[in-house]
């Protein structure tokens, strides 16, 4: 719990009386790597922090005469909050799933605990907010990343800004999130 403590006293700047109704709500678990932790088709009912290691959200896409393809679309790791978040605040089926890529240590935080810290916590709607406008500023630069980057630009890019992706993502993932081949994965990191 001290990293999520950390997070909430240096990061946010709460009071370790602050932070201690936070964190009592949540619970930590560790979870293997290569463990599904939020399947398509199912309801989100946690938010989670990162205390260690790395996870990856994809979808499945189907394929009338080939096995479905898997296409990773985001990446999350250690002292970040994630959530299908979509999922959770809305409550309907997520449509895509959340997969740890390594050994994972995990804070959750179940919905309702969090509507409680909402409601009865004078920074809970803060931090709601605080944590909101995060995810929708990295779903938004990753859209335009998508949209005005050539495969190699991407690399570039997420080589600069995460290079903990590059050394502990195996390289198929990395590939089908910038969306080229491990092949072509390769060549640019060849050239690079």
């Amino acid at each position: 719990m001290e990293q999520l403590s950390y997070f909430y006293t240096s990061i946010i700047g709460l009071s370790e009386e602050e932070a201690l109704i936070h964190t009592s709500r949540f619970e930590k678990i560790t979870v293997p790597k290569k463990t599904i932790i939020l399947r398509k088709g199912t309801t989100e009912d946690y938010l989670y922090f990162i205390a260690e290691g790395i996870i990856r959200f994809f979808v499945q896409k189907p394929h009338p005469t080939e096995p479905d393809k898997e296409i990773t679309f985001s990446f999350a790791v250690k002292n970040t909050f994630c959530s299908a978040y979509d999922s959770f605040i809305t409550r309907d089926p997520c449509q895509y799933s959340i997969e740890t890529i390594k050994h994972t240590v995990l804070y959750r935080i179940h919905f309702d605990d969090l509507q409680y810290l909402y409601e009865n916590t004078a920074i809970g709607n803060y931090l709601g907010r605080i944590s909101a406008e995060q995810l929708y500023v990295k779903k938004t630069q990753r859209e335009m990343s998508l949209l005005m980057y050539s495969a190699e630009e991407k690399y570039q890019n997420l080589l600069k800004e995460h290079p903990e992706y590059i050394h502990e993502i195996p390289l198929k993932y990395i590939a089908s999130y910038l969306g080229i081949t491990p092949q072509a994965l390769s060549r640019i990191r060849k050239n690079a």
